[in-house]
């Protein structure tokens, strides 16, 4: 029986993995190759999992942690898709705040599951916003040095590294980008991508092709640090119902939230992770992201809908306390609704600083 190719993308909050991952599910396709993927994060109700699922795809999701402390969870869900539509091919996309991936998630599965899994090189997407102030040392970086950490970290244990964003920047910020990373990790092959227009994705799969020597890099990492840097941001997800006498703009409607958020959260000198949020009704579905307090607001998915009613997916990973950032989007929700003359009732939320990692396994060294 052939074995399922498994991939997993990592990279930092907003550095664009869903995106990437639903292009590179659909070139799989194109190959005529079943696709099955699987989203992650710190609790339920991704929007990820909302948007992979509205465009066709077969997604299972491990909430509540990230894969490497939930790793029998992970292999729980591959072993249902591998029941309910035998995939080719398993992408995975872990929590963007996490690291030490390959020691928790690779190695293990290589061991546990290698007659199962063809594990790929393991790619991480650099985010420009965050990547360029990190890396270059700016003490207005937006994060502690504890979260620069973790980001630093992510690019020390890749195969690869992926500038994506490319339609966003000019030639010479990437380039500035591409000379960081090799002063970070000299050596790593590196790839440029536009996972919004498909600029690069030949090379990207040609990598995602290779066979080889890769899931190597075990670091050394203090996990106190780790866990620190995890624990400063304030995390939320939320459902919110909007009801109005009135038609309004669904996709309006989205960047109005996240344009309010994204001031009012910048005046509190809170810096941006990523905000996500989906609007949904009756088939249609709107996206728009925000990936740093610097950057404006993309509605990357557009729904072109007018409607009464709508159901908005929120999730929001800000440097500020689970508290404040619970008081910033109910306030958000309410001002950016009453623009269109609507209500909005939140109808569900979790919000919560990441607890410490607890690998379920890890491995000290490539060979065992």
């Amino acid at each position: 029986m052939a074995s399922i190719r498994f991939i997993m993308l990592g990279g930092f909050l907003g550095a664009g993995k869903t995106t990437t991952i639903a292009r590179l599910a659909k070139a799989y396709q194109d190959r005529g190759l079943k696709v099955g993927i699987v989203t992650n994060d710190q609790a339920a109700d991704l929007v990820d999992t909302h948007l992979l699922r509205s465009q066709g795809f077969d997604v299972g999701e491990v909430a509540g942690a990230c894969f490497c402390c939930k790793f029998n969870d992970l292999t729980d869900t591959m072993g249902q898709l591998e029941a309910d539509q035998r995939p080719d091919v398993v992408l995975a996309e872990p929590v963007g705040s996490c690291t030490d991936l390959v020691a928790t998630v690779m190695k293990p599965i290589m061991d546990l599951y290698g007659e199962k899994f063809d594990v790929a090189p393991y790619g991480v997407l650099l985010k420009p916003s965050h990547g360029r102030r990190i890396l270059s040392g700016d003490p207005n970086a937006g994060f502690s040095p504890k979260a620069a950490y973790i980001f630093k970290k992510q690019l020390e244990e890749a195969d690869f590294v992926v500038i994506n964003r490319m339609d966003e920047l000019s030639a010479e910020e990437a380039d500035e980008l591409a000379r960081l990373i090799e002063s970070e990790k000299p050596g790593t092959p590196l790839l440029r991508t536009s996972a919004r227009t498909g600029q690069g994705f030949d090379a990207l799969l040609e990598m995602l092709d290779q066979r080889g020597a890769f899931g190597r890099n075990i670091l050394e990492i203090d996990y106190d640090i780790y866990a620190e840097g995890e624990a400063e941001l304030g995390w939320l997800n939320a459902q919110v119902h909007v009801a109005s006498h009135a038609e309004f703009s669904l996709d309006a409607l989205l960047t109005e939230i996240l344009n309010q958020l994204r001031d009012s959260l910048d005046m509190a000198g809170a810096e941006t992770a990523h905000l996500k949020a989906i609007g949904l009704w009756e088939g249609y579905h709107g996206v728009a992201n925000l990936v740093s307090r610097q950057s404006p607001v993309m509605l990357s998915l557009a729904s072109d809908c007018r409607t009464r009613t709508a159901d908005v997916v929120l999730n929001a990973r800000v440097a500020t306390s689970p508290e404040m950032l619970q008081e910033h989007v109910q306030e958000a929700v309410q001002a950016a609704c009453a623009k269109f003359g609507a209500t909005g009732e939140i109808a569900h939320v979790q919000c919560f600083r990441p607890g410490r990692p607890t690998p379920t396994h890890r491995y000290s060294a490539a060979g065992n």
